[in-house]
């Protein structure tokens, strides 16, 4: 390894072919159509069943919300991400009573209310990633909360904002269409009421809606040969089936699965959570393999409260700084002490997702690229070692072996997965890149080997990408929106390419917000992101209804001028993430098909959904600046009598 200037060590080109090689062997011809659509799958069905929720008692209590209604806030999703644009609203001024959400889950939480696998937590550190802690007053009991938590404190936090009782659970909003006379939203919704009580359909009329649905809300499950004839056991881990396996979402004692064959589909960020578990108590685990993780070490520990009191959350401001900061060394541009000191503040190169500091002219991306390989080489190499060291078997360990740079695929940090691998009952399936071939009525075929599973795990994500995906936040919701004349926004996003002004609202859809995820900054840290979009819509709102007055008539939208003047800048900073197109298939690059673009109109259209180039310092930094000039520039706000 050659050191160039900086002390930047330089790619070495043999590993830039290898990266290569391995991504070649991972590209299908099918792309996203590997993929079921749920919608069309009856075996799946029970995917969109919620597995944790009380109907009994929801159906004998007050709903929410009633047929008729009008409000003046409704927020879709009761996630970190919907919660935040609540808690926004009320502390910049608006009365919780005037807010409801709707969700399709059961409860708050969104991804962490659905997820309930053994090993789940967060893989950012909590004190940062658990959003209004300083607010909250809450002490997270591990440098990384678990699962468990996680929801504790979405519902902590919908109670101390009082919006508790403002939320209609197990209801899906599928279209909202804008009424411009009533300057109102006119929503379709379905109440889900169980298996003994019909769906009751529900119309509302609201005069902001705020869309945080999440992204990883729609599990996916790979088109296998043979599935239709498997007998045994099956689950996605989004839906854990406890039953099955033994345990609760809070005691992981998977006793049932001491005399089981288990085999697990996917060495995702999950499954790298799942494995250890599940190698605990399996009679024997066989992991198939397409694409292994980058693993490094977390450092699990307890909170020491000591440190807690004096040091981390000791001055007011505390959580807020400690995100910059955090940020600040995901961009390459630290700010003092290293105060999260973990694996996301050491990988450099994961900038090359996220974006940092410099515009990158086109004929500068060949250099662009070799210097972010150049940052990746030191951390991969150690990453590499580490598995070598840790996996006791050699043809494993060498298996194990991640060979793509950090932005292709999101890094991983445990201190038990690859220690599974020493167990006795535990098999490593590589396929070299192929994926599972088949299932029969009792195996999982690999490699033309037939592995007897009693029970399948299917770790395989959540779709992010789908044919004719336009990338909107209200088609990730799985809903329409109509705005002004019946313009339909999935439409006009596959027309034009995405249009925003700043990733939160766009034009012909007044009164209409979103938390991105296109046209934003981005961080590891999703739930920063959230926190500064929905601060930033509140204030928008704040502003405009006290330029308005009293009119409950009031309509805030994103000029046609200010979008196109957002994507122009999008499209300067766009050649930052040219590192992309070469990556392995993955959710980032819609399973390859991304690389596949050739078409140059298509490929603008495409850069206009790209992350802000520059990273999520500059970002929050442009917000700041657009917010303190006062003037809402690129929102035309009305009040109609």
């Amino acid at each position: 390894m050659e050191i160039g200037d900086a002390g930047v060590a330089v790619a070495d080109p043999a590993i830039r072919q290898k990266y290569i090689e391995e991504r070649n062997k991972r590209l299908r011809p099918d792309g996203v159509k590997q993929f079921l659509k749920l919608a069309n799958s009856t075996q799946f069905k029970y995917l969109d069943d919620d597995p944790w929720v009380d109907h009994a008692a929801y159906n004998a209590g007050a709903p929410a919300l009633n047929d008729g209604d009008d409000i003046k806030f409704l927020v879709l999703g009761a996630g970190y991400g919907g919660l935040l644009f609540a808690v926004h609203l009320i502390e910049a001024g608006f009365n919780a009573a005037d807010i409801r959400i709707v969700d399709v889950a059961g409860g708050f939480g969104g991804t962490w209310y659905w997820n309930r696998y053994p090993g789940l937590m967060c893989d950012v550190e909590s004190y940062i990633y658990m959003p209004l802690l300083e607010e909250t007053g809450y002490m997270p009991r591990f440098k990384y909360a678990y699962g468990p938590e996680l929801r504790e404190h979405a519902e902590r936090i919908a109670k101390k904002w009082g919006l508790t009782d403002k939320a209609l659970f197990r209801t899906h909003c599928h279209t909202a269409r804008w009424d411009d006379a009533a300057k109102r939203w006119i929503l379709e919704l379905t109440e889900n009421r169980g298996p003994v009580e019909p769906k009751k359909e529900i119309k509302l009329k609201a005069q902001y809606v705020f869309v945080a649905s999440g992204t990883l809300n729609a599990p996916q499950i790979p088109r296998l040969p043979g599935f239709d004839s498997f007998k045994g056991q099956h689950f996605h881990t989004s839906r854990w089936n406890y039953e099955i396996t033994g345990g609760t979402d809070v005691d992981w004692t998977l006793d049932k699965l001491k005399d089981k064959r288990v085999g697990i589909i996917g060495t995702g960020a999950t499954a790298v959570q799942a494995v250890p578990q599940l190698a605990k108590w399996a009679k024997h685990l066989y992991v198939f393999q397409r694409t292994p993780s980058s693993v490094d070490e977390r450092g699990q520990r307890p909170t020491d409260p000591a440190e807690w009191t004096n040091k981390i959350a000791s001055t007011k401001g505390w959580q807020l700084a400690r995100s910059h900061n955090f940020n600040s060394f995901l961009v390459n541009e630290p700010i003092g002490e290293d105060l999260v000191d973990d694996g996301w503040c050491r990988t450099r190169s994961y900038c090359g997702v996220i974006g940092a500091p410099g515009i990158i002219v086109p004929e500068k991306i060949p250099e662009h690229i070799a210097r972010l390989h150049a940052y990746d080489l030191e951390r991969a190499e150690k990453i590499r070692a580490r598995t070598g060291e840790i996996v006791k078997d050699p043809e494993t360990a060498e298996k194990l072996k991640h060979w793509y740079p950090a932005w292709c695929k999101r890094p991983t940090f445990h201190d038990e997965y690859l220690p599974a691998f020493n167990l006795p009952n535990v098999t490593l399936v590589d396929t070299d890149g192929k994926g599972v071939e088949a299932l029969t009525e009792e195996a999982v075929v690999a490699n033309g080997t037939s592995y007897p599973v009693d029970v399948l795990v299917l770790s395989t994500g959540f779709s992010l990408a789908v044919e004719g995906d336009s990338g909107s936040t209200v088609q990730r919701a799985g809903m329409k929106a109509f705005g002004r004349d019946g313009l339909d926004m999935d439409d006009k996003w596959i027309r034009e390419g995405p249009g925003s002004l700043h990733g939160v609202a766009s034009h012909d859809f007044p009164n209409l917000f979103f938390p991105g995820p296109s046209q934003t900054g981005v961080t590891a840290n999703f739930t920063f992101t959230l926190s500064i979009l929905a601060s930033h819509v509140a204030n928008i709102l704040a502003e405009a209804e006290r330029r308005a007055g009293q009119s409950n008539k009031v309509t805030v939208e994103v000029t046609k001028a200010a979008e196109d003047e957002w994507g122009g800048e999008l499209l300067k900073r766009a050649a930052w993430f040219a590192g992309m197109r070469g990556c392995t298939p993955g959710y980032i690059n819609r399973e390859g098909e991304a690389g596949k673009v050739t078409d140059m109109q298509e490929q603008m259209k495409a850069a206009r959904g790209a992350p802000w180039g520059e990273g999520i310092v500059s970002f929050t930094e442009v917000l700041k600046a657009w917010r303190d000039e006062g003037e809402l520039r690129g929102f035309q706000v009305e009040a109609n009598v």
